[in-house]
């Protein structure tokens, strides 16, 4: 595949789908004639191709370990990404679970969505103590294996925070408020990531066809929602609608100073904590 015609992977989630529905159909300007091949999977299974040289492809979003683990091969692009406030992943137990903090977790069976994720290495350094046991499955299979009893408790992440009162359960923990209160930032949960060793113009101009194409969406809303439905065909509009406004917002038009701080910060905290390997900058200066 030639440097302009790229492998675009993101996730199927209501946000990317929304976000990147113009750059991946042609309907933003494009100078460089880039043309990018949309490639949809679940946010673990992007994390696990990106880390597999077999499939790593050029244009990716990664959750936060990912990008650490591939930093040798990917930097992160200033338009796509997912993070803000009030947006973090919840560890949920069943209504009549006797557990009450994250402390109680050191003898549970926790459900994660990964070991990749960005969800598990803040449960993994916020919480007291390490549960007795994780379980990786996908990340809307983890809600029902709550709710049969297979597991003690789970890690949600995505449109489940509007959805888990539904499944009998309730929230044991927001990581997201307890990122925030430890940094006052916002809490940076994926990155659209592109390989280091594309030509500088094309690694710019990616960045500028990324923050057309969330700009479009955000003008008019309308255009894209055919697209986001089509991959989102078990959510109903409104849960589509409020995952749209939590996770598409002004940092994902451009990070700007605090969200490249807030990615600096988490991978900082995760190497400082032995979770993540010793790595350098994520971004890329010279373009």
């Amino acid at each position: 595949m030639s440097a302009r015609r790229l492998r675009f992977a993101f996730s199927p989630c209501p946000n990317d789908t929304f976000a990147f529905w113009a750059a991946v159909h042609g309907m933003v300007p494009n100078p460089l004639q880039l043309e990018l091949v949309p490639e949809l999977f679940d946010i673990e299974a992007l994390n696990e191709r990106a880390l597999d040289p077999a499939l790593a492809p050029p244009v990716t979003k990664l959750s936060l370990p990912a990008l650490a683990r591939g930093l040798d091969r990917y930097a992160v692009l200033p338009s796509g990404s997912a993070l803000g406030f009030g947006c973090g992943p919840l560890v949920v137990c069943r209504d009549d679970a006797p557990l009450r903090t994250l402390a109680d977790l050191a003898g549970a069976r926790v459900a994660i969505p990964g070991r990749h994720t960005t969800a598990f290495l803040l449960l993994s350094s916020l919480s007291p103590c390490a549960p007795g046991a994780v379980v990786p499955m996908r990340f809307e299979q983890v809600m029902p294996a709550v709710a049969r009893g297979d597991c003690d408790a789970g890690l949600i992440i995505h449109e489940s925070r509007f959805t888990y009162r539904a499944h009998g359960l309730r929230e044991l923990a927001d990581l997201g408020v307890l990122w925030e209160r430890a940094t006052g930032g916002p809490l940076p949960l994926g990155v659209i990531a592109a390989r280091r060793d594309l030509p500088a113009d094309v690694f710019r101009g990616l960045g500028a066809l990324l923050r057309a194409s969330v700009e479009l969406a955000r003008r008019a809303p309308e255009r894209p929602r055919a697209y986001v439905r089509a991959h989102s065909q078990e959510l109903a509009a409104d849960v589509c609608d409020r995952h749209i406004a939590l996770y598409v917002n002004d940092h994902t038009v451009d990070l700007g100073a605090a969200g490249r701080t807030a990615i600096e910060q988490l991978l900082a905290r995760g190497r400082a904590a032995g979770l993540l390997p010793a790595g350098g900058s994520p971004f890329r200066e010279d373009a």
